[in-house]
């Protein structure tokens, strides 16, 4: 069984939030529940993101919905405290799957990710049927485009002192249409991060251009759950085409094409909630 520590503050329209974390194996995994008698959600991080990057997400959510943040290892204060510095995703399954159980998620609970983020939602899905309501997955195709490859390409040439390089080819590569305090945040990010981290990442784009495509990994015609594929038109290292071809290997599922928005979504423009209306209901005022 996990084991879980955790402490309470309240959010200004009274809400509490409970922070803590969990101890699953070799992993520490730090969590965030906003506390709400609404449908559960659980959001999942792409690469080297953190909670905070929902921030926005929780803004409009939170006060319908009981909202589960967290970190996987290697992400804001997510840690491996033993064996390989390299997560596979079959432990990244696993540790969402702890963090449900550890954070008394119900059955009906819709998953929201982020780039990387909806591939362990997806292999998640296909493992553990009836365990979740929907999934809403942003950013995500099923191989690594050529632009993709060709960013990752140029992060391996980079010397791994120079920080504030790799965050420009990273926003340089996909991240155009961010505003400018989260281009900061980026590279605040990059020149904070740990050489266990930086590995990790190096290790994990290792492993992006060696994967052939998601059906390698997943299962997709096992995804019973209605799916829906969130796409910016502006994507840059993700095909549309490559979104409709994922859609048709799902069974339920839906492309939504969100007009002048890039990779990051609703870390560009917080209007982008409206397409996420369709599926995430917010109930109206009394």
């Amino acid at each position: 069984m996990p084991k879980k520590s955790d402490s309470i503050k309240y959010m200004r329209h009274g809400s509490a939030i409970v922070k803590g974390t969990i101890e699953l194996g070799r992993f520490v995994i730090p969590y965030r529940i906003y506390e709400n008698d609404g449908p559960h959600i659980i959001c999942l991080n792409g690469v080297q993101q953190s909670m905070a990057m929902w921030h926005s997400f929780v803004l409009r959510y939170a006060p319908h919905y009981r909202v589960v943040l967290f970190d996987f290892p290697n992400q804001g204060k997510g840690k491996v405290v033993s064996g390989p510095i390299f997560v596979t995703l079959d432990e990244q399954v696993e540790i969402l799957r702890g963090v449900i159980k550890a954070t008394g998620i119900n059955k009906n609970v819709s998953v929201c990710s982020a780039s990387w983020g909806g591939i362990v939602a997806m292999a998640f899905a296909s493992r553990y049927h009836n365990e979740v309501k929907q999934l809403c997955l942003a950013s995500l195709g099923t191989k690594a485009s050529d632009a993709m490859v060709e960013t990752i390409k140029k992060g391996f040439q980079i010397d791994p002192k120079d920080r504030q390089k790799m965050a420009d080819i990273l926003i340089e590569s996909f991240g155009q249409n961010l505003p400018d305090n989260v281009k900061n945040k980026i590279v605040t990010q990059f020149h904070a991060m740990s050489q266990e981290n930086l590995r990790a990442f190096y290790e994990h784009g290792l492993f992006v251009v060696s994967t052939k495509k998601l059906g390698d990994l997943i299962n997709l015609s096992n995804i019973k759950e209605k799916t829906f594929l969130i796409y910016g038109e502006k994507d840059t290292i993700i095909d549309l085409e490559d979104v409709k071809f994922l859609a048709s290997k799902i069974p339920q599922c839906e492309v939504k094409i969100v007009k002048g928005a890039g990779h990051f979504l609703h870390m560009e423009r917080e209007d982008i909630f409206d397409v996420y209306e369709d599926f995430l209901p917010i109930p109206p005022r009394p």
